[in-house]
């Protein structure tokens, strides 16, 4: 935890299946909470361009609000990290000059909330020593899944393929299932499945395979049944009833004694 004048900042190193990743949180005077999240390798160049802003912050004079930029702006940098970009202003305003750290993924709607954090320029040193220490600990390795990832599969039933293939991302292993439709030209649709729900899938397909089973078991014994109801329907009562034969089984002709 870092106090920077009236701001408190919580750095932790945190991990998940996609790595680890440092969860950077600012808490202002009022309460206020906004957070970044960098993965390793990003913090560590976020490291390095905060001695480039702190050297250019020690190199300038005292505020001097008439040659100050019409955006406020003093130094910007840009980091990108896959589908997250990371801008970097340093910033003068009427309260003083900070360094802005903004978050910005590349799948969030366009004009949608940023997260971001503001470093009082007077603390970019303390800030990223902090961060050295950190990453001197935990390294600047993500981390993630790096074996090799199981080979696709293929099924097909009747006029129908199936395809099952694993892939990786910025988020993690996921498999992509896809159902190709032969008799309308190849027409395909697709599901993604992320791995941590691959057990879960598993499960509920596993589940819905045994009550399958045991109702066409239930189904087959109640068959046999209904058809021995119709065979015993079926019997003619006077071809199969006893015939009135004597001791020798044989057929009642009345050749007993007269």
């Amino acid at each position: 935890m870092l106090q920077i004048q009236s701001k408190r900042f919580y750095l932790d190193v945190k991990q998940n299946r996609r790595g680890r990743f440092i969860k950077v949180a600012e808490i202002s005077a009022d309460g206020r909470r906004s957070q970044i999240f960098l993965a390793l390798s990003t913090a560590a160049d976020f490291r390095d361009h905060l001695s480039s802003f702190s050297d250019y912050y020690a190199s300038l004079g005292p505020p001097n609000p008439e040659s100050m930029p019409e955006d406020g702006k003093l130094k910007s940098e840009m980091m990108i990290k896959e589908n997250r970009r990371y801008y970097l202003d340093l910033k003068e305003n009427s309260r003083g000059r900070f360094l802005r750290c903004a978050q910005v993924s590349q799948t969030m709607v366009r004009g949608g909330p940023r997260s971001q954090i503001a470093i009082p320029a007077q603390g970019m040193i303390e800030f990223r020593d902090a961060l050295t220490d950190l990453l001197d600990e935990f390294g600047t390795d993500d981390g993630g899944f790096k074996g090799e990832l199981p080979e696709g599969r293929h099924m097909r039933v009747e006029n129908k393929n199936f395809y099952f293939d694993i892939g990786q991302n910025n988020r993690g292993i996921y498999m992509r299932i896809s159902e190709v439709l032969q008799v309308k030209s190849n027409f395909r649709t697709a599901i993604t499945v992320p791995e941590k729900s691959w057990a879960r899938f598993r499960d509920i397909f596993a589940d819905y395979c045994d009550k399958m089973k045991d109702g066409n078991a239930s189904a087959s014994g109640g068959s046999s049944g209904d058809k021995d109801a119709v065979r015993d329907s079926t019997r003619d009562p006077v071809r199969d009833r006893p015939s009135s034969s004597g001791a020798d089984g044989g057929p009642g002709t009345g050749s007993g004694p007269k």
